[in-house]
């Protein structure tokens, strides 16, 4: 349900198998490593021991480039 891309009948829907997948990975990123779970008050993967700390979205940004 947080992923709108999947239907077709909105206007994020991606056309292109290339932005469709890059959306697909930005929004499993953001999912792990930005947002707090309200059950665990953490980032999935700072609960996982894969980050240090939660990242913040300029964070994440500067990965892409």
């Amino acid at each position: 349900m947080g992923m709108r891309r999947f239907t077709r009948l909105t206007n994020g829907f991606s056309k292109k198998v290339e932005n469709h997948m890059r959306n697909i990975d930005l929004f499993f990123a953001y999912y792990n490593f930005c947002r707090v779970h309200l059950t665990l008050k953490t980032t999935l993967a700072v609960a996982a021991g894969l980050a240090p700390r939660a990242l913040k979205i300029e964070d994440l940004v500067k990965l892409l480039d």
